[in-house]
């Protein structure tokens, strides 16, 4: 096949269009290697490679680490059940394989941006992918304009209305505002010292409530800033199991654990009932503010969402973050980003120790960009706060992160700070603050 080298592509994309309409059926079929096809066609392995991710992108093959490409099998065609939406029978039925959807009002099916939405779905599949058998397919990915819409789109997809939700405590004061919103019932988790439950009181607790939901995050606890350990994390999802509770994993912060190959939740959870989901934003900045949730066994609903919000991601935007996934700089940005946070964190724990050591205690965190600090003695950091807003300085007290009043001595510290500012003058006023307080 002598092609010329721009266009090369696109003969062996009609090559392999070609093979799969014929091998099209109800079982998968395996695709010739890479190598063996630039071989047998006579062009070079990128080329080979670019044809595949378009047809990826298409949804029309699979990809599986160590075992190479293959082909959808054909689904049945469904009609819509009593009382089923037709729309969202459609609009499931046009993504599937071997549909020719003459319903389409796409312009851009003609002559596409490289298909932005589809090259970020497949980047991020491919970055939770771990083996052959823990991995993610592109059509299990679903992205939103932000973290908020994200959490908002994967609780109704899960229908809870009423149910039961445990939360780790401390708990993003964000997720628990959402969770408030979704109506859920919220049972709180306090987390001890060193980052672990009272997995007796767990126990018990499941027994006695109708838990349908836990949302945990993935390594470190934030905003604790420990890490818990991996045989409780098992233990964790062995119950969630055996009685059917969804896991809804908080993976915003788990690249930025300090642990080397710290166990995540969803190393031991049912991946039948999973989710994972995280905001760009934390890893590349404030230009990314794109989020995802991944799940296995919600895709129609999750479908079903996307579609009534009919999200609008800017197609430039999703390419440059595709791109930068796949390309491994995200992955080398990440790992001297977390250089740079333990250097910050020792920093700003060492002048807290200066400062106030006598009133606040602050253990290094496992991973993320706060400190979880406790006062002493008894001090109501809501007060520290009102006395610090007068002097311009703002910090996050404790009671934030709870809705059943916990954690009212301890406050959050953050050592992603502008350093060009006075933080040693700031923590000298901090402790000020909570010795009048006291």
């Amino acid at each position: 096949m002598q092609r010329h080298p721009s266009f090369a592509y696109q003969a062996v994309y009609r090559y392999l269009s070609q093979w799969i309409d014929n091998a099209a059926s109800d079982q998968e079929q395996r695709l010739p290697s890479l190598r063996e096809l630039a071989q047998r066609l006579k062009v070079s392995l990128s080329t080979i490679k670019y044809a595949y991710a378009l047809l990826e992108d298409e949804g029309r093959i699979c990809s599986r680490p160590r075992q190479g490409y293959f082909t959808r099998a054909l689904a049945a065609a469904t009609v819509p059940e009593a009382g089923e939406d037709l729309l969202d029978n459609l609009y499931a039925q046009a993504r599937l394989p071997g549909r020719l959807a003459l319903c389409s009002d796409a312009p851009a099916m003609l002559l596409s941006l490289e298909q932005p939405l589809l090259m970020t779905e497949r980047e991020l599949a491919r970055r939770y992918t771990c083996s052959s058998r823990d991995y993610w397919q592109a059509d299990q990915v679903f992205l939103g304009a932000d973290l908020h819409s994200v959490v908002e789109l994967a609780l109704r997809a899960l229908d809870l209305d009423g149910g039961v939700v445990l939360v780790e405590s401390p708990c993003s004061w964000a997720i628990l505002r959402q969770l408030r919103a979704a109506r859920l019932r919220i049972i709180e988790l306090p987390l001890d010292a060193g980052g672990r439950f009272d997995l007796q009181q767990v126990q018990a607790l499941l027994q006695r409530e109708p838990v349908r939901l836990a949302v945990l995050s993935s390594t470190v606890n934030i905003p604790h800033g420990s890490l818990m350990p991996a045989a409780d994390k098992q233990q964790l999802c062995r119950w969630f199991a055996e009685r059917g509770i969804w896991l809804l994993e908080n993976d915003s912060y788990g690249a930025f654990s300090f642990v080397p190959g710290a166990a995540r939740y969803r190393d031991f959870a049912d991946p039948e009932r999973l989710l994972v989901f995280a905001s760009l934003d934390k890893a590349i900045g404030a230009e990314a503010p794109l989020s995802y949730v991944l799940s296995r066994s919600l895709g129609p609903a999750l479908q079903r969402q996307c579609l009534e919000r009919r999200f609008r991601l800017s197609p430039i935007r999703q390419k440059a973050v595709a791109r930068l996934l796949s390309s491994g700089r995200v992955d080398q940005h990440v790992l001297k980003l977390r250089g740079m946070l333990q250097q910050r964190m020792k920093q700003l724990q060492q002048l807290l120790d200066e400062q106030a050591g006598g009133l606040l205690h602050a253990p290094l965190a496992a991973g993320g960009a706060t400190l979880w600090v406790e006062a002493r003695r008894p001090v109501p950091m809501t007060r520290v706060y009102e006395r610090l807003l007068a002097d311009g300085i703002v910090i996050a007290p404790g009671a934030i992160f709870s809705q059943q009043g916990l954690w009212q001595q301890h406050l959050r510290l953050s050592f992603t700070l502008d350093w060009s500012k006075d933080i040693q003058g700031a923590l000298g006023q901090l402790a000020r603050a909570v010795s009048q307080a006291s």
